[in-house]
């Protein structure tokens, strides 16, 4: 694609990388396939290359964004389908992720929009006030169907009510700083020392994820480490525009994760959240015109960060269990497996564990959370979940296992229990088995 940005205009950073990216699509529409908005709407401005056309009109032009750019971009759920799809390797997440900022720069929201953005922005990066909003939430979500009319509004506010649990477990440990020393002596490359991201709204939805991950790899014979001064990762920020608190985000989680490296050391940053993994794997991208020592840090800070299912890969998992004989429907979280490119490991690891893995149609369709996504445009996302919900009962699975509490979350509730992979495979380990599961194992064969 030709481009015509000034040489004023590719000074910038963010420019010049959109530029690079924009030059790299050469129209082919491949993308619109495999997107989940265009095969839902059918509008070629709801696909990516629809919106490459407006984000390069926008940018080139160094116009603001208007209502109708603004509109089809807040539909994008970057689930980045069109990047695995995308055969010049077009990297549609960086320009979506410039053309937000420059939305929030330029765009006035409706009040309610800019209200709940903010709150969002305020909330779910904040595990103590998330907690406070999702107990209230539960009290008022009866009310949910009182709620009048189909306006965005209305919609968003039954949507908040709605994904609200019915209950909140108690706050877990696993989440406080620490370390967690190795139960085991690993014989074949030494001891390991690894530091986990706790998350933000994982730690409050289900901090069994993390109490699993912290289980597992201290049997396997790994140190696990909980940062002083860890907190979100800034991809909740960082997809709504708000450049400059999604940057101080992750200028404290490098701080912390470089303290931990340049002392006692750290063989990787181990991510169970595979949406926090896509964004801490670019940290070196989002610091590569910040002045020194951040740049470097966040570079190898990214270097570091794998998600568990490839940790477990490279330390040779293996069960200590009979397997239990279910069936275990995966669900590709699209962070994970567009994002990262994580594909193989996780469905290889149930294997290993002595589960009969099954995957179903369309996998490569997001189930509609993509982060608030299912808060903003709760009309699209209803539609994708319950898309992926009869395509993944169709598999007739025991348990759905998934690598994203915001998968989890959006899934949750019809039936079906929906776990972390890393919950299944603690068990298999030696963990406890997973509380979901219980009624099913308590059936006689």
């Amino acid at each position: 694609m030709q481009t015509s940005f000034t040489a004023e205009q590719l000074r910038d950073p963010d420019t010049q990388a959109s530029n690079q990216v924009l030059r790299t699509c050469v129209h082919c529409g491949f993308c619109t396939a495999t997107c989940p908005t265009f095969v839902l709407l059918g509008d070629e401005l709801d696909s990516p290359r629809g919106r490459i056309y407006l984000i390069k009109d926008m940018l080139e032009n160094a116009r603001p964004a208007t209502e109708e750019v603004v509109r089809h971009v807040d539909r994008c759920l970057s689930c980045l389908s069109c990047m695995t799809t995308c055969p010049s390797g077009v990297n549609y997440m960086h320009l979506v992720d410039h053309a937000r900022h420059h939305i929030e720069k330029t765009y006035t929201r409706p009040w309610h929009d800019r209200a709940l953005r903010r709150l969002l922005a305020l909330l779910l990066p904040r595990p103590g006030l998330l907690r406070i909003a999702l107990l209230g939430a539960r009290f008022a979500r009866p009310l949910r169907g009182l709620l009048p009319g189909q306006g965005v509004l209305a919609q968003r506010l039954r949507a908040l009510l709605t994904l609200a649990p019915l209950r909140l477990p108690p706050a877990g440990a696993s989440a406080r700083p620490g370390v967690h020393r190795a139960e085991a002596v690993r014989q074949t490359d030494g001891p390991m020392r690894v530091a986990l991201l706790t998350g933000c709204a994982q730690q409050v939805l289900d901090p069994e994820i993390n109490a699993a991950t912290i289980r597992l790899l201290t049997r396997l014979g790994v140190e696990v480490v909980v940062p002083r001064g860890m907190g979100c990762c800034g991809a909740l920020t960082h997809h709504m525009g708000q450049h400059t608190a999604a940057m101080a985000a992750a200028r404290a989680n490098i701080a912390a994760w470089s303290a931990e490296a340049e002392g006692a050391g750290l063989d990787a940053i181990i991510v169970n959240t595979s949406g926090c993994g896509t964004t801490v794997k670019d940290y070196g991208f989002m610091f590569r015109a910040e002045p020194e020592p951040w740049r470097s840090r966040a570079e190898r800070v990214s270097a570091l960060a794998l998600d568990i299912s490839e940790f477990l890969t490279r330390i040779g998992y293996q069960p200590t269990r009979e397997p239990p004989g279910l069936t275990v429907a995966y669900h590709a979280a699209c962070s994970l497996q567009h994002g990262q490119g994580v594909t193989v490991e996780p469905k290889a690891l149930l294997r290993r564990a002595g589960f009969r893995v099954v995957e179903p149609a369309e996998g490569h369709l997001c189930c509609g959370s993509a982060g608030t996504y299912n808060l903003m445009q709760p009309a699209i996302a209803g539609r994708l979940r319950a898309r992926k919900l009869a395509a993944l009962q169709a598999t007739g699975p025991d348990v759905i296992a998934a690598g994203n509490i915001g998968c989890i979350t959006q899934l949750s509730g019809e039936g079906v229990p929906v776990l972390h992979s890393v919950q299944l495979l603690d068990w298999m380990a030696g963990g406890p088995a997973p509380a979901a599961l219980a009624a099913r194992l308590a059936q006689p064969a």
